[in-house]
């Protein structure tokens, strides 16, 4: 399934811009898990490699219409997919009220 993801994702951005040019191109197979990279003349970035266990590491990179540089780092293993970037979004704070009110109960359990 997530190979299928990334194999997607990587169509959409290539067809987003027409003809670009493959500067670098490995797709190998090892004994003991594979090596992946795309390189494109228009930004976009794409490696992974990964191993006998399903375990992947890759990262993938793009210009963004806006001219904004978007990089994607992750790793797929048994937790799942767990992608790292600056541009990916994050939970607000917790307002120091419900602290407050965590802490309390954490003080106070209930008795039954």
């Amino acid at each position: 399934m997530f190979k299928l993801l990334l194999v997607c994702a990587l169509a959409a951005l290539v067809s987003a811009n027409q003809d670009p040019e493959v500067k670098e191109l490995i797709s190998d197979v090892l004994p003991d898990g594979f090596k992946s990279v795309l390189v494109l003349d228009n930004g976009v970035v794409a490696k992974s490699s990964g191993d006998e266990k399903g375990n992947i590491n890759g990262v993938y990179e793009w210009i963004s219409p806006e001219g904004v540089s978007v990089k994607v780092s992750y790793v797929a293993d048994e937790n799942g997919y767990q992608p790292q970037s600056d541009l990916l979004p994050t939970p607000p704070p917790i307002p120091a009220a419900i602290l407050k009110s965590l802490d309390w109960i954490k003080a106070n359990p209930s008795k039954e």
